[in-house]
């Protein structure tokens, strides 16, 4: 499939996620223990993906390229601790990356009873803002999926987009929670998170004309799957790590939805490997051979 076509596809179906999500709390009464199991098991997918699916993928577009392979691996992984500390200082900076509001304020940390521990106050648009530059990486992470695979795979990006339609309707829950604490009509609730779910085609269109459009495109796919597994790492490990400390309670429970969406994870890594053509690799002592002929 065409990848224009392949993401359109994409950003239709996440822009009824993300209407979806703001509608959440209206349709059913979301548990602590719900959301608890529920944010395990994407934090799950999310890490897998990352591990398991991009950073494979980004190695791989490395080893092709005429880069010394000592060379090519080490900029992966630099890349990959970019996307990593950019994710981390906008959360830090921003504290948006939550998916408990109550009465309109929101808490980046839970005490262990349940209390909040420094919660403060957070407008909707300071919400949106923090989440749409989330989104906005989201969107490159996905071009540059789709970018590495829709040559060789039908649904390249797969995983990807998963991880995005997933946890989209947190996120759309998050703005949403806030706008009716503000009296914001339902409608305007759609609207703004109709608005929300641009910010991933706009990730698209920077990946496709901004850094796709210069440099060497093999190397610089490379470095965008790694930014983006580092991106998904962190934003796992966000969501999982406070559970050591704050959530001693349904520990099997968790502990179930998050090798669950590990699972689902590597199933999805599987299934594309089973279904990727791409030719030998040349050695890189050859590849530079032919390139001086």
């Amino acid at each position: 499939m065409n990848s224009n076509v392949l993401l359109t596809y994409y950003c239709l179906i996440i822009l009824l996620v993300s209407i979806a999500g703001g509608m959440i709390p209206i349709w059913v009464r979301l548990t602590h223990r719900w959301m608890e199991c529920a944010v395990s098991f994407v934090a799950g997918v999310m890490l897998g993906i990352g591990l398991l699916h991009m950073l494979p993928h980004a190695l791989d577009q490395a080893a092709n390229s005429t880069v010394p392979l000592s060379t090519s691996n080490m900029q992966v992984m630099l890349w990959l601790l970019a996307g990593l500390l950019v994710m981390f200082f906008i959360e830090r900076f921003f504290c948006f990356h939550h998916h408990e509001v109550e009465d309109g304020e929101v808490s980046c940390h839970h005490g262990p009873d349940g209390d909040h521990d420094h919660g403060h106050n957070l407008s909707w648009s300071g919400a949106a803002l923090g989440l749409t530059l989330h989104s906005v990486i989201e969107g490159i992470a996905l071009a540059a999926g789709v970018a590495h695979g829709h040559e060789t795979v039908r649904l390249a990006g797969l995983g990807t987009f998963l991880v995005i339609v997933l946890h989209k309707p947190f996120d759309s829950m998050t703005i949403a929670t806030l706008m009716a604490h503000g009296g914001w009509s339902l409608t305007w609730r759609h609207v703004v998170n109709g608005l929300f779910s641009l910010a991933i085609p706009l990730g698209i269109l920077i990946f496709r004309f901004g850094l796709m459009g210069e440099g060497d495109g093999g190397e610089t796919l490379s470095h965008a799957l790694a930014f983006a597994a580092g991106t998904f790492l962190c934003i796992a490990l966000s969501d999982l790590l406070p559970e050591l400390q704050f959530h001693d309670h349904d520990r099997g429970k968790l502990s179930a939805a998050l090798l669950l969406g590990l699972a689902l994870a590597w199933g999805i890594s599987q299934l594309e490997s089973t279904t990727h053509s791409h030719p030998p690799a040349l050695p890189k002592e050859t590849q530079q051979v032919v390139l001086q002929i």
